[in-house]
């Protein structure tokens, strides 16, 4: 449906975002909130960061895989190991009471906010195509 070229420029867009997200995140917690909350802000929105280029490369090697008839890389296995990863580094991180269990979850919310930028952004554009066409 969509070019390789476009699909690589959304992916870019969506980590920019998220990493923004997260860099605002942090700042604004820095005077305001306790400092587990920032921390677990950082955790959350670093391990959303790691998750979602797990994410796309997984899932590049899935569909890989499916359309060469190969067979499945180690990649693959990141597909199901990243939710372990991620939950084993929430787990730890709370137990040692280094996060805030809340905030960390926030920082983990980062891909929902990019979303909604790149929703808002191709709705823009959408709207100011549409008038150049009437």
């Amino acid at each position: 449906m969509f070019s390789d070229s476009r699909n690589r420029g959304i992916e870019r867009r969506i980590f920019r975002s998220m990493a923004f997200a997260v860099t605002v995140a942090v700042v604004a917690s820095l005077p305001f909130g306790h400092w587990r909350i920032t921390t677990g802000l950082l955790v959350g929105g670093l391990l959303s960061l790691l998750n979602h280029h797990w994410l796309s490369s997984s899932t590049a090697a899935a569909f890989s895989v499916i359309a060469h008839g190969t067979k499945p890389q180690l990649k693959l296995t990141r597909y199901i190991l990243r939710y372990f990863v991620v939950a084993t580094v929430v787990f730890l991180a709370y137990k040692l009471n280094i996060v805030s269990l809340a905030a960390t979850i926030a920082g983990l919310c980062s891909f929902v906010v990019a979303l909604f930028v790149e929703a808002l952004r191709e709705f823009y554009f959408a709207i100011i195509h549409r008038e150049e066409t009437s």
